[in-house]
């Protein structure tokens, strides 16, 4: 080094560190091999010198210094101007050791080596003392000359960097991640030992593998071109994930990766740092979150989308819509034949041989097959699983069973999971999976049965609330007349909306009751509120309407009754306790009475006139033709169960051809609109009442659009068709015996001309005997009237006021069989109270009717 110019050592800029060195240049492949032409190149620090800051200087024989390197001067703090010429044990030497030194120094200049560590003084005090480690080198000058070169190196700077060095050793190699340096070739260069406690062997063994000798190969190609993406570009990987296999075990394993690349001290790319963690328990426990999350997800939507209909094939159909593709890709629910059919589900758990009916499928895979059973069933077919199969034994033991997949076949996965309510089997519901899909686990098993307990319930409620309402349609038929009424002289439609959609039963009603002489009692009423209890206290008033109606009392009369009849089914003790209850002060507490509204109308098709009473129900609306339609002036008076207030008749002449409308609050009143409103409304509604009554029905109520469901609606429609006057006979008799021949001379004359010959004895016979008791218990005189409708009636009119009564005549009795007799000829017979006496009637079917009448002599000789 002695010879090395001075003003080469001095090139270097020391105010930016940049220096002019030669530098020999490195083979292609890195080696750092001297192979090739040796150029000088400027490039920036980063030799192992610079790091442990080596300087160099040379004395001469004189024991001076004759040169000073540029880092002699950055180390000591002293100049090469100022150190040329400097005795360097006077210098840099401590005073007690200076003799010491001098002995050495002259050692050195005879041709001896030395090496040792001297501590010196810093360039500035306030960096204290350094401690070199000096290696002198004796040498020889161009002129002869004994002299020396000394390599000073900085002592605590190496022992830094020996730190580091071991700091990065513990690093790399105690490091609780798989740490590998990968070189340019993308070989591991270096591997720590978690590394190759994974993989197996020692960290020397894996030394030049690469990542094709750790990983499936499609996986490694991916890997490769990574590194080399990041060896080329310079950017980071961060929890890149990585799946392979270890050695000696079959399970996958996933590491979460970190890659960058690693330069020299030159800023040279010579590789790839990689940092791997096992996140396998990690990709686990998220795995198993998500389908926690996923599940909890489907069964929110279950809730959500399951039972919205109270249809029970299509809540088996929401249940696959929620499954499919969510769980499975296909998917059947069969329910049991018995179950559909309307019967009651089996009690416990049936045998599974019961048949059933496939009432839904779903797959979300094209031309997919028919899960369960050996053989494909198709949608809606009716079916039974055999005793042995696995459905079979699902259905038995309300446990689910996982059906072995079909060698060859779509299938890879099913579940057979029984639909259980209540301890009740009512189906079984299959789920499959197909090949590439991940089969059935514990975690799907038990979401299953929740899937199909959640559907069963549903399923179950359907099925109930169907029995319900089919009790309740069969209660509101038997409360409401059957079919199309018919009355005499009357043409009638009528309508009937409850206001509970659910159950279809409420508190209106309307009924039709054919009276005697061809009257007909029209009756629409209303029970203050709504559901099954309004439509029970509805039926016993109906009933007790129609009873009181046959007893053919006045309609006031009916009013009053029922009256009394509705504050005896709101008290336990019945009418009486009702009547006591009357008497108490108005604030009495009134919570159980049964409050009910009602209209009750008596029409006679000879007079065409109506009787109306009415109980606080709302008017009656008449159409008058070519008229325009108004409400009937009828006094409201009290609703039934209140009590305490007498009711009024009104009787109107109702001309040929009009229209009579009885109909309950619900069809004019909403929360829209007031009541008077809805009735202007009604009234304006009826334009046209010669248009055939469903028509007219119909346009009312699409006129009013009325709010279905807030209340009950109960229209009653009839159109006036009076008797023809050729259809009656009307005769007036005098109080003597002559009057029974001529009784029987009027009633065969004018069945005559009614071509009723069939009808004339028994007639004749009947019509003696009731004048006959007119004449012996009645007072005044006598009234005779046929009327022709589709019966005959005939009735015997007589101011008497006492009324017959059917008695058993002894065998030694002479008489008192003439009632008996009516009894037996006759379809009907009965009598009412009239404003001036009584009227006794009888009713004979018309030889058409399809009724066979009974021979008179037959009747006579039954009576002994």
């Amino acid at each position: 080094m002695s010879e090395i110019p001075a003003k080469a050592t001095e090139s270097e800029d020391p105010s930016d560190g940049a220096r002019a060195d030669a530098v020999v240049d490195s083979t292609a492949d890195g080696s750092g091999d001297a192979v090739g032409e040796a150029v000088w190149q400027s490039s920036p620090p980063g030799s192992i010198y610079d790091y442990i800051k080596v300087a160099s200087f040379s004395i001469g024989a004189d024991g001076l210094v004759d040169q000073w390197s540029l880092r002699a001067a950055q180390v000591f703090g002293i100049s090469a101007e100022r150190a040329v010429g400097m005795d360097p044990i006077e210098a840099f030497v401590a005073p007690d050791l200076r003799e010491r030194g001098q002995r050495k120094m002259a050692e050195i200049l005879d041709g001896r080596e030395w090496t040792g560590v001297v501590p010196f003084r810093r360039p500035t005090p306030e960096r204290g003392e350094g401690l070199a480690e000096v290696y002198v080198m004796p040498t020889t000058t161009a002129d002869g000359e004994r002299g020396a070169v000394c390599i000073v190196v900085d002592v605590r700077t190496l022992r830094s960097i020996e730190t580091d060095l071991a700091a990065s050793q513990a690093i790399f190699g105690q490091s609780p991640f798989g740490f590998l340096l990968i070189d340019a070739d993308l070989r591991i260069r270096r591997a720590n030992e978690r590394f190759a406690s994974v993989f197996g062997g020692t960290v020397e063994d894996h030394r030049g593998h690469s990542v094709h000798d750790y990983l499936p190969r499609p996986e490694a190609e991916r890997v490769r071109a990574t590194l080399r993406r990041v060896l080329e570009t310079g950017d980071s990987i961060t929890d890149m994930h990585v799946t392979g296999f270890v050695p000696g075990s079959e399970e996958r394993r996933h590491w979460s990766v970190n890659l960058y690349r690693v330069h020299s001290g030159t800023g040279r790319p010579i590789g790839i740092a990689w940092l791997g963690t096992d996140i396998t328990a990690r990709r686990t426990a998220a795995r198993e979150a998500a389908s926690a999350r996923r599940n909890l997800a489907l069964l929110n939507e279950a809730g959500a989308r399951i039972g919205n209909s109270l249809d029970l094939e299509t809540t088996a159909r929401e249940l696959l819509d929620v499954v499919v593709p969510n769980f499975c890709d296909l998917a059947t629910v069969d329910l049991y034949q018995g179950l559909l059919a309307g019967d009651e589900a089996p009690p416990g758990l049936a045998d599974g041989s019961a048949e059933l009916r496939r009432v839904a499928f779903a797959s979300a895979v094209s031309d997919a097959p028919f899960v369960g059973g050996p053989a494909p069933v198709a949608p809606g077919a009716v079916h039974h699983f055999p005793f042995n199969s696995p459905c079979a034994d699902a259905l038995r033991t309300a446990r689910p069973q996982h059906l072995p997949a079909e060698e060859g076949g779509l299938i890879q996965s099913t579940l057979a999971v029984p639909m259980v309510a209540h301890d009740t089997v009512v189906g079984l519901a299959q789920f499959s999976r197909t090949k590439g899909s991940e089969p059935f686990g514990d975690r799907d098993r038990a979401l299953a049965v929740e899937l199909a307990a959640r559907a069963a319930v549903c399923i179950d409620n359907a099925r109930l609330y169907r029995r319900e309402h089919e009790r309740a349609l069969i209660l509101q038929r038997s409360l409401l007349p059957p079919g199309d009424p018919e009355a005499s002289g009357l043409d009638i439609a009528c309508r009937y909306l409850p206001g509970n959609a659910a159950t279809e039963v409420g508190g209106d009603w309307f009924d039709v009751i054919e009276l005697p002489g061809h009257r007909t009692a029209l009756v629409v009423g209303d029970v203050m509120g709504r559901g099954l209890r309004a439509a029970v206290a509805m039926g016993e008033l109906r009933t007790a309407v129609r009873t009181l109606a046959l007893l053919d009392l006045e309609p006031a009369e009916v009013l009053s009754a029922l009256d009394e009849i509705a504050r005896g089914l709101g008290t336990p003790g019945g009418v009486q306790q009702a009547t006591r209850t009357a008497r108490q002060p108005r604030d009495a507490d009134l919570s159980e009475v049964y409050l009910a509204t009602c209209v009750y109308a008596v029409y006679d098709s000879v007079t065409r006139r109506c009787t109306f009473a009415n109980a606080g129900h709302l008017p009656p609306v008449l159409v008058e033709p070519g008229e325009s339609a108004l409400m009937l002036d009828v006094p409201p008076g009290m609703p039934l169960g209140v009590g305490g207030e007498p009711f009024e008749e009104v009787e109107v002449e109702l001309p040929e051809g009009a229209l009579l409308a009885l109909y309950t609050d619900g069809l004019v009143e909403s929360r829209d609109h007031p009541l008077d409103e809805g009735l202007q409304a009604f009234v304006g509604a009826l334009t046209d009442p010669s248009q055939p009554l469903e028509d007219v029905c119909d346009h009312i109520l699409s006129t009013l659009d009325t709010h279905h469901g807030e209340d009950d609606i109960a229209l009653l429609m009839a159109r006036v068709q009076g008797l023809p006057v050729d259809s009656v006979g009307d005769w007036t008799l005098p109080r003597e015996p002559r009057s029974v021949g001529r009784a029987r001379e009027y009633a065969r004359t004018r069945l005559q001309s009614w071509d009723l010959e069939p009808l004339i004895d028994t007639t004749e016979l009947l019509v003696s005997e009731l004048v006959t008791n007119a004449l012996r218990y009645g007072e005044g005189e006598i009234r005779l009237r046929l009327l022709l409708d589709r019966t005959l009636v005939c009735e015997v009119w007589d101011a008497g006021l006492v009324q017959p009564r059917r008695r058993r005549a002894r065998d030694t009795d002479e008489g008192g069989r003439g009632l008996q007799l009516v009894g037996l000829l006759s379809a009907g017979w009965g009598s009412r109270r009239t404003p001036r006496g009584k009227t006794v009637w009888f009713e004979l079917p018309l030889p058409d009717g399809g009724t066979g009448l009974t021979d008179p002599a037959e009747a006579l000789l039954s009576l002994f």
